[in-house]
């Protein structure tokens, strides 16, 4: 099994990362709890010690089924987990400020059963808290030890540079890690976000790497998705943003290079799923990459784009029309 450090830490992770937003507690999830437990299990039999949740994922369920599937296995896991996305209706329910980080970090321990967290994480940034306020709160956290490292999602190259900053003006650790949307579909953060990770010390976490289905081959042109799907459930929302993010990945030039994926596949023998999974995981700045399966068996369809090695030539060509489609993304696309 190939582990990799994470960021400027002593953290080993595996290369793929389980990400928990698909599991809850009954059949109205995406994944029920004995799914759930089984995909946990078969990732960890597999030799893989990474898994993400957040605290808004399912009202909190995914923590409590990772949590109630962890137990007797949780000295063998790094554990993520998020805190920002609202948690209740009132005002200081949502953020990045002392009062909000407390009370969700201590929830989020209570829902996995566990007294430390391995990697807690900023999901969102928050412009109405001084960034100072939020990583002395995370830096009491790591000196309390209830967290072991703390790294950010979804943060632009600048916001990353403030919050570093901060850290180090403050003599406290700052982010190991960011965990962005990546894929063949979306190559922004290349122009400015990865450099910025390289020169302060983050490992990457790229999420999104089948770009919401459509470099699997779940969808086709021309066709409204199921409203089983998440692209689906996006277009039928009644806010303009979802329906824009779902017709976004849904664009002509997108299937263009799903199309490219599915030709990289029938060469090489393989789905598209691993195609597509092996180019994020291949990329010089990615630290681990996250999948999301709904079911044990998409679980081992994934794992294999991790023993996958893109032939020079397949690589370069996916490198040459991905790079020819820049996917406009508007606001928070896709977060997870």
């Amino acid at each position: 099994m190939d582990y990799r450090t994470l960021g400027r830490s002593g953290l080993k992770v595996s290369r793929a990362c389980l990400g928990g937003m698909n599991f809850g507690l009954d059949d109205s999830s995406p994944a029920d709890e004995a799914e759930s437990a089984r995909m946990i299990g078969a990732f960890l039999d597999a030799g893989h010690n990474f898994i993400d949740t957040a605290n808004a994922y399912r009202g909190g369920q995914s923590e409590e089924v990772i949590g109630r599937a962890l137990r007797g296995k949780r000295d063998s896991v790094v554990l993520a987990t998020k805190g920002a996305m609202p948690i209740g209706a009132g005002p200081n329910d949502r953020g990045l400020s002392r009062r909000y980080l407390i009370r969700a970090l201590d929830a989020s321990l209570r829902r996995l059963d566990t007294d430390y967290i391995d990697l807690y994480q900023c999901h969102v940034w928050d412009g109405e808290t001084p960034i100072e306020e939020t990583m002395a709160t995370l830096e009491e956290f790591v000196r309390a030890g209830k967290v072991r490292h703390v790294g950010c999602s979804n943060f632009t190259a600048a916001q990353i540079v403030e919050s570093q900053w901060a850290a180090e003006r403050a003599g406290s650790r700052g982010f190991v890690s960011l965990q962005p949307h990546y894929s063949l579909l979306a190559r922004e953060i290349e122009a400015e976000i990865l450099p910025t990770c390289r020169r302060h010390g983050l490992g990457v976490l790229a999420y999104g790497p089948l770009g919401g289905g459509v470099l699997a081959g779940r969808y086709t042109r021309g066709t409204t998705p199921g409203t089983e799907s998440r692209l689906g459930q996006w277009k039928a929302m009644p806010y303009a943003q979802p329906q824009k993010w779902a017709d976004d990945l849904l664009a002509e030039r997108n299937f263009d290079i799903a199309d490219a994926v599915q030709k990289a596949a029938g060469e090489l023998g393989t789905t598209p799923a691993a195609v597509a999974l092996a180019w994020v995981a291949g990329r010089p700045d990615v630290t681990s990459v996250l999948i999301g399966p709904r079911t044990a068996e998409q679980l081992e369809g994934n794992l294999a784009g991790f023993d996958l090695d893109l032939p020079a030539e397949v690589a370069d060509r996916l490198e040459e029309v991905s790079r020819t489609a820049n996917v406009p993304v508007t606001g928070q696309m896709g977060i997870v």
